[in-house]
């Protein structure tokens, strides 16, 4: 079964909206611009499934999410990484056209960008500029997977739960995140009641607040403290490798606080 996208109809894209996109100069911008489709894309879409050949590169605009997970013999599915606008999905680290190990889904609906993993290919060949953003971004993939792995290792559903809501939270800049109880236990590998005790206990901490069909992050810089050292550690990854890349014509914004925005990354 195919990817579960829609095409839309002709209106002006602004490449922009995705750092990656946005952080190429124009002669190179040039060779991979006309390639692209846009397209919009609903919660719950899928990308590709594992299994599935990976065809095409999907560019996240503005605030659409989406994430990998990978989906365990008895049911469960558990994130291992979130892509907004600051990255791509779908052939990235390797060259594309090969089987998918997971599935990529749709967590927040908006509007993508897709290219044939062969164009970009393409692109990559012609252009160093185009190849070193891509190996950088691929490192900043991988190492957020890693990650990822270790946290769900070793750290408490209260740390994990943090870590998710804040990773969210960097790609929307809002501390409202558009995600239900029974998502959120998806996205974690936990019986939905599991979380809800979890969630509770949060909000008595004052960390959290819960309403219908969404998540607040209440006070930002308390969200960090309580966190595991994962989400940091992933941060400052991207600053180091991407910051000075993405810092040349934008950067994405993550809210230090309620209400207040900060870099997450910046030269």
């Amino acid at each position: 079964m195919g990817p579960t996208v829609r095409t839309v109809e002709p209106r002006p894209v602004d490449l922009d909206a995705n750092l990656l996109l946005q952080a190429l100069e124009p002669r190179d911008r040039a060779l991979i611009a006309k390639w692209l489709e846009p397209r919009d894309v609903r919660r719950g879409d899928v990308l590709f499934r594992a299994g599935e050949d990976v065809s095409h590169v999907t560019f996240p605009l503005d605030r659409s999410i989406v994430t990998l997970l990978v989906t365990l013999k008895d049911g469960k599915t558990v994130e291992t990484a979130t892509v907004g606008r600051e990255g791509a999905i779908g052939g990235v680290v390797s060259n594309g056209c090969l089987p998918a190990f997971s599935h990529a889904v749709v967590q927040v609906e908006g509007r993508v960008l897709r290219i044939e993993a062969e164009r970009l290919q393409r692109a990559k060949q012609a252009s160093i500029a185009v190849r070193d953003l891509f190996v950088r971004y691929s490192d900043c993939l991988v190492a957020q997977l890693l990650q990822s792995v270790a946290c769900n290792a070793v750290h408490s559903l209260e740390q994990r739960t943090m870590r998710w809501l804040l990773t969210l939270q960097d790609r929307l800049g809002t501390a409202d995140l558009p995600v239900t109880h029974e998502v959120l236990a998806e996205m974690l590998g936990v019986r939905r009641a599991y979380l809800t005790e979890t969630l509770g206990k949060l909000q008595r901490e004052g960390l959290v607040r819960t309403g219908r069909g969404q998540l607040t992050l209440v006070d930002r810089a308390k969200a960090e403290r309580a966190s595991c050292e994962c989400h940091g550690n992933v941060r400052r990854h991207f600053v180091e490798v991407l910051g000075a890349v993405y810092g040349r014509r934008g950067r994405i914004l993550g809210p230090s606080s309620f209400g207040v925005d900060k870099p997450l990354i910046e030269a």
